[in-house]
């Protein structure tokens, strides 16, 4: 607490932020809202009788339902991939603008309903700065089984940039994206700049995978995944029946990792296998695989993977028409380019052990059948990351940004947390002008952010380090631009408990730098000590 006050005084300092408004303010420019895999309410209507039903998510009766609307097939014919129920469409509910999609994932979960809480927290945080539904405010679901890149996907979402733009009266867009919705935003910009161009102003990418989840996929199409944990899981869907569907999915293959960018640590695939030497010993030998040799694995590993469905076994193996649809994608991925008029930021999650080799068996558990691994609990060799997307992936955008922003945060939580709220806002300009001074003329851009937590003797440490870049064309005011030196400034707090058990203090360091080329540097350091008897 005493960190957060400590940030204000210096914000107050630098002249960066004014009071909270309360009220709907017209003057904010629009933002649209774009989540990620599995981020949308989705609704299965029956197309016989026009009966519409929750599918994703739910609780009671999920995975039955799950498996009933929600199994597919890929059709490389189209791009699409199709219910293997015939009567049963999907839909996406476009209440609240689009926003109620995107909100909280089942509204009608009252215990622990923070578990399926997607974009809740920025919506009401946006709320609080001014935003109005409808009006500043909106949400773009989707069907996430899908490509990225697919053409009816394409058309839907230049729809929601032509109809915000006329909503909000002619006003560019700034979109925010988190995880995949990053891709499915870069895919439409490769395929449409000149519409990109017209409608958005800014494009905040969230945790993106730009360059996959190397790990996370892997283990996703071998073993499928849970989209939650604790007690909830016990009524949710199974990871057999999720890894049914995140086989036919065109989005999950999209974000398998890229096997030609230039990791520093390529991700891999090692398997501990039982062998049979010259004289018939058996031997076990660690084997590794590269992304491209990988592929090899899958097909063995899942060559007879069936589900049955209406009575009738249908086959489910790795998908190679899939891949080859992914891999056209990833190339329109890597031909991306942010027009003139369009900026572009980027904030990626750190600090967490993150998923990026993985290995089946042991030395004393070697695999002898490769079609073992998808009963087989995988190990993780884990890189820094929010969780999910290794840190090198998110930051490796291929885009020209104007400020790239690690957070300490996982994958979910981190489009919940407070110091992205505080980012975004800075970026937005919704807290009136927390850049930009009117009588000074000066625009202040966060260009780094490293925070970092440890617990060592009792006591509770967080360490912060800031910077921003003072954008100004006036000289005038600037007293060590001439002189050539700095300015360090020094400020502290202390706060003990009312009743003497617990006890806080932070401490902060700020220098501004002169100004160089129109530009002049602020570094923040700042440490937070707490304790409780």
């Amino acid at each position: 607490m005493l960190l957060d006050e400590l940030v204000k005084s210096i914000e107050m300092w630098l002249k960066l932020i004014k009071k909270p408004q309360e009220y709907i303010d017209p003057n904010l420019d629009p933002v649209l809202l774009v989540p990620g895999v599995a981020g949308s309410i989705l609704n299965a209507v029956d197309d016989k009788t026009g009966r519409t039903e929750r599918v994703w998510v739910r609780i009671l009766g999920a995975d039955h339902e799950f498996c009933d609307k929600l199994w597919c097939r890929f059709d490389p014919s189209t791009g699409r991939t199709d219910n293997l129920d015939p009567d049963t469409s999907i839909e996406v509910p476009e209440d609240r603008y689009g926003l109620y999609a995107i909100d909280n994932l089942d509204p009608d979960m009252i215990i622990g309903s923070d578990c399926v809480y997607y974009f809740h927290d920025m919506i009401a945080e946006m709320l609080s700065w001014g935003y109005q539904e409808g009006k500043t405010l909106f949400g773009f679901g989707y069907d996430f089984r899908q490509s990225n890149r697919l053409q009816e996907r394409m058309e839907c979402f230049a729809q929601k940039l032509e109809s915000i733009h006329t909503a909000s009266g002619g006003k560019k867009i700034n979109i925010i994206s988190h995880s995949m919705g990053g891709l499915l935003v870069k895919c439409f910009m490769a395929l449409h700049s000149d519409i990109f161009e017209k409608y958005v102003k800014n494009w905040i990418a969230i945790a993106a995978p730009f360059q996959g989840a190397p790990g996370y996929i892997t283990s996703s199409l071998l073993n499928g995944t849970s989209f939650v944990h604790g007690w909830e899981e016990r009524f949710f869907i199974s990871k057999w029946s999720m890894h049914q569907l995140l086989i036919e999915c065109p989005s999950i293959y999209e974000l398998m990792g890229c096997p030609d960018f230039k990791w520093e640590h390529a991700p891999v695939l090692e398997i501990w296998k039982e062998k049979s030497n010259s004289n018939g010993e058996a031997t076990v030998v660690l084997e590794t695989y590269s992304p491209l040799e990988t592929i090899s694995v899958y097909e063995q590993a899942l060559s007879n993977n069936k589900v049955t469905y209406n009575g009738e076994k249908i086959s489910l193996p790795f998908n190679l028409e899939l891949l080859k649809w992914a891999n056209k994608t990833r190339e329109i991925l890597c031909h991306a380019k942010i027009p003139d008029k369009v900026k572009f930021y980027n904030i990626y999650g750190t600090n967490y052990k993150t998923p990026h080799s993985v290995c089946y068996g042991s030395q004393n558990a070697p695999i002898s059948d490769l079609q073992q691994l998808p009963f087989i609990q995988s190990e993780y060799i884990s890189v820094d990351g929010d969780g999910t997307v290794p840190t090198e992936s998110a930051k490796a955008d291929g885009l020209n940004a104007e400020a790239r922003v690690g957070v300490p945060g996982d994958h979910r939580g981190i489009i919940c947390d407070r110091h992205v709220f505080r980012v975004i806002k800075h970026w937005l300009r919704a807290d009136h002008d927390p850049y930009y001074n009117p009588i000074n003329d000066y625009v202040i851009l966060p260009t780094a952010c490293d925070i970092k937590r440890r617990h060592k003797k009792g006591l509770d440490v967080t360490s912060l380090r800031e910077e921003w870049e003072i954008v100004s064309e006036s000289q005038d005011g600037d007293e060590n631009a001439a002189s050539g030196k700095e300015k360090v400034g020094y400020i502290s707090f202390s706060h003990v408990g009312g009743d003497n058990t617990t006890w806080e203090e932070a401490h902060a360091t700020v220098a501004v730098h002169p100004k160089s080329e129109g530009k002049q540097h602020v570094e923040l350091n700042a440490v937070s000590v707490s304790a409780s008897a």
